[in-house]
């Protein structure tokens, strides 16, 4: 069931103030001291938690899949404000004062502060010194149980938020119970440990507190909520995003073994809608079509530019274009290549387009397809990264790969390079568009030994530029310099220059190389 809960227009307006700060707490004669009596009104709230995960994940795709070698600025030569600012981070040039880069921030602080104001109703406090989580006495009339699984749910929630925002900006403000202005003026930069540390308390608590029922065992209502297994999966690529490995694996066996989660016997089934919530889905960003102000846009930003309705009712955009990397990376025999992308030819100019969300829509941008966080196929094949060069490792890689309709790999692998080329590979062509290539990259810095963030984008701008950036991108770079906006400064992005320039208290630092 989708969270059609939001059509609550007053409540929902409380909780999305249109300012551009981070840290108001809401003011309105419907105001969040007096709005939460009772379970139902709690779990409307929560519900607008949901909700709120959409409006970071419009531009996600800005900051991780642009940005990898899966995909490319669709439209370079545009003068368009928009189309540059997507030029720049698709080629590591992205000022300060980046519009995308200020949005995706705000939106996730908004949720954030969402999250917040509910766990602060429930009496769930955070300790930054001990980095430890304290249930206080509250007033609204719950039970045990409802208010660990409602505690649960925006902790996770805040969790995955967190995670996002310091992989990508690094250090951020760790805003962990609402707070004014003023004292927002009062509040620097965390330091990454520290945002680590209340993530890893958050997702730890959250995994305790959640339903751990299996997946067959879930109420059809409560799919799409976050479980006790969604925290673990998460909790597990925190931890391995972290080389903690050992506890990585004691997390996503537990997920392995106990969930009842599995892979879906098809690829394409994982994304149908009319198959939505399957096995294979963890957690999901949901969307719904049918007018609502709940469907999804991401059909026609990414299908093919002036397509009229050939390819989707009211054309596309051509937005996150595929790479000519990632369409000739997949094998004859892959099926997974038809479900991720396409190709549309209008005569002879052919244009390749991502088309794993694509729906037919009768809105246009009110797409259905929902948007995978984490899924079956990702605890698998984290499990091998985890593991190393083992036979259970490559295991599960050649589970992932045999559903694909490959062949299976040498178990174990000739050394650890090929291991880790196969992992690589094979995480790139099953995740294609789903926002996970750029974190696995700067996971990989990590974890792996003979793969580098740096080296992948350098040999990306190689590749691509004889077949795009020298002929399309105005003025064309040159590989060198390409090349040279790839640095270890350049993997986080710059802290929003609004965030310095409004603080008329603290020094705000900026990242490094901006």
């Amino acid at each position: 069931m989708k969270y059609i809960q939001f059509i609550i227009i007053i409540f929902c307006l409380v909780l999305c103030s249109c300012k551009k700060v981070i840290d108001l707490y809401p003011q309105s004669n419907l105001n969040t001291g007096t709005y939460y009596t009772s379970a139902e009104e709690v779990k409307a709230g929560l519900n607008g938690c949901y909700n709120g995960l959409q409006a970071p994940m419009y531009r996600e795709w800005q900051l991780t899949e642009l940005r990898s070698d899966n995909s490319r600025q669709g439209v370079p030569a545009s003068t368009n404000s928009f189309n540059r600012d997507l030029s720049d981070l698709d080629m590591f040039i992205p000022a300060t004062t980046h519009d995308g880069l200020y949005r995706y921030w705000l939106d996730t602080y908004y949720n954030i502060r969402n999250c917040n104001i509910i766990l602060q109703r429930l009496g769930i406090t955070y300790n930054p010194s001990s980095g430890t989580l304290t249930l206080n006495p509250i007033e609204i009339p719950l039970t045990a149980a409802e208010r660990k699984q409602f505690a649960g749910e925006a902790l996770f929630i805040r969790g995955y938020h967190y995670f996002n925002l310091v992989r990508l900006y690094g250090g951020v403000f760790l805003i962990h119970t609402p707070i004014s202005a003023a004292e927002a003026k009062t509040i620097n930069r965390s330091s990454v440990a520290d945002i680590y540390k209340m993530i890893e308390a958050d997702l730890t608590t959250a995994a305790d507190y959640l339903s751990p029922l299996k997946f067959s065992q879930i109420a059809e209502a409560n799919r799409g909520r976050a479980s006790s297994w969604a925290a673990k999966a998460l909790l597990g690529k925190v931890l391995l995003t972290l080389n903690r490995k050992p506890e990585a694996i004691s997390r996503l066996q537990d997920v392995i073994t106990n969930s009842g989660y599995s892979l879906q016997s098809s690829y394409a089934n994982i994304f149908s809608i009319s198959n939505e919530l399957n096995s294979e889905i963890l957690f999901t960003v949901r969307y719904k079509a049918g007018g609502l102000g709940l469907g999804s846009s991401f059909g026609n930003d990414f299908g093919p530019l002036n397509s009229g309705a050939a390819v989707i009712n009211g054309s596309g955009l051509g937005w996150n274009t595929p790479t000519t990397d990632i369409d000739s990376f997949y094998s004859a025999s892959d099926i997974r290549k038809a479900v991720n992308i396409a190709k549309y030819l209008p005569g002879s100019a052919e244009r390749i387009y991502v088309k794993k969300y694509l729906n037919q829509v009768v809105i246009t941008g009110d797409g259905e397809a929902d948007w995978p966080v984490i899924r079956y196929a990702d605890i698998l094949l984290m499990m091998a990264e985890a593991m190393g060069n083992t036979g259970t490792a490559v295991g599960y890689i050649n589970t992932v790969r045999v559903r694909a309709g490959l062949g299976m790999i040498a178990s174990p692998q000739p050394s650890v390079a090929a291991f880790e080329q196969e992992l690589s590979g094979e995480r790139k062509r099953e995740f294609a568009f789903e926002n996970q290539r750029w974190f696995d990259l700067i996971r990989f810095n990590t974890t792996l030994t003979t793969i580098t963030a740096e080296n992948v984008m350098k040999a990306h701008f190689a590749y691509e530029h004889f077949a795009h950036y020298r002929n399309y991108v105005i003025p064309a770079p040159t590989i060198a310099e390409l090349q040279g906006n790839v640095t270890a400064n350049k993997l986080i992005l710059p802290i929003p220059q609004h965030e310095i320039d409004t603080n008329t208290q603290l020094a705000i630092p900026q990242n490094p190389g901006y």
